[in-house]
């Protein structure tokens, strides 16, 4: 009789108490704005319901097809492509704050940057997993995620998106790093990188502007510092068990983006330390469940894969709860299966399935 293979349970569990936290958080955070702009108190609610459960499909889907076949290298090319060509045609899509970042399509806004993310992932993991399963040199595979990254990289952070951007950027090195690339190569990665990186964010007025808040949002509380300072009292107003469900006062039209980047700011002054601490412990769960998929991994490739995954669901909570606290400058990344969005939710979600259908295969070796 073939064995059953088994999913890690406490990774698709953790998944699932986010999820629930999300439906709670997104109808509390956006229901007096839902009520002024839309007149339906539940509409961002039911819009977050529809992306979940397209999400979870794409989760049950990933979780039943073996992950080896995503890095067939055909499809991964086609897949490569038409990424490049979508994050392409943002820019002739209509702008939404001054950024091309959105494809409208019936009615909803697709990110593909999202799924750029997903995608380097997959082609990272493939191009240094086959050379190292095959103990070849990584120097070619190198050459061919370099390009492609320095593809996807560009044309997000033209949109302008530099958050999302520097996360896939920070992702595709982590993986690199475990690959095993030697440490006179990190040394010097580290010593180049962050050169141009910081250039690109001081040509940009904008980008100048979130620094200063960063710095001292108080300098100028009624404009660039408002959002910081506004997230700080709601977290700060929470106390140790917070205000109650729906008692949140920040989310009445003084804490911009409440239901999507700032979400974790409602969920702080609402249910105060132990809420916001059982987000906070859901994902180190998840990097800790991640990091284990890998570790168990039956081959390179699904290694190199989880750990890619994983790098790209904690970065993104860390850097979004980082944000809310006034810890790091305003980046615009979602809070992973919390925050309200489609393209967040789903790509999420379809990366949990490939970890979970890691997980199994592993399971299938022990």
């Amino acid at each position: 009789m073939a064995r059953k293979l088994k999913s890690d349970a406490v990774l698709f569990g953790t998944t699932l108490v986010l999820l629930a936290i999300s439906m709670a958080w997104v109808y509390s955070a956006s229901v007096v704005t839902a009520s002024e702009k839309m007149h339906d108190p539940a509409y961002y609610l039911v819009r977050q319901g529809l992306f979940i459960v397209a999400g979870l499909a794409g989760l049950f889907v990933a979780m039943n097809v073996n992950y080896h076949r995503l890095g067939h290298r055909t499809a991964l090319l086609w897949l490569a492509g038409f990424t490049v060509v979508a994050l392409i045609a943002v820019f002739f899509a209509r702008p939404v704050n001054h950024a091309h970042r959105w494809l409208g399509l019936g009615g909803f806004g697709i990110q593909p940057s999202e799924l750029a993310k997903l995608v380097a992932i997959l082609f990272v993991a493939t191009v240094l997993g086959r050379r190292l399963e095959a103990r070849e040199s990584l120097d070619p595979g190198l050459v061919q995620a370099g390009a492609l990254l320095l593809v996807f990289v560009a044309l997000i952070m033209l949109e302008p998106d530099y958050g999302s951007g520097l996360v896939l950027l920070a992702t595709a090195c982590a993986m690199v790093f475990v690959a095993g690339l030697s440490y006179k190569r990190v040394l010097t990665a580290l010593a180049i990188l962050p050169w141009p990186l910081v250039a690109i964010m001081l040509l940009e007025p904008y980008r100048r502007q979130r620094w200063l808040a960063f710095l001292n949002p108080y300098d100028d509380p009624l404009g660039r510092g408002f959002q910081t300072i506004q997230s700080l009292i709601a977290v700060g107003t929470g106390g140790v068990w917070g205000k109650g469900f729906m008692a949140g006062v920040q989310k009445m039209f003084y804490l911009p983006e409440a239901h999507t980047d700032f979400i974790f700011a409602v969920i702080a002054e609402e249910r105060g330390l132990i809420g916001a601490s059982i987000v906070v412990l859901c994902f180190a769960v998840i990097i800790w469940r991640g990091l284990r998929v890998a570790g168990r991994a039956p081959d390179a490739f699904g290694a190199l894969l989880a750990v890619g995954l994983t790098t790209m669901i904690g970065l993104q909570a860390m850097v979004n709860l980082g944000v809310v606290v006034g810890l790091l400058p305003s980046k615009g990344i979602p809070l992973p299966f919390v925050s309200a969005g489609g393209s967040s939710i789903v790509i999420s979600l379809v990366a949990m399935g490939v970890l979970l259908n890691i997980s199994q295969q592993a399971s299938a070796t022990e």
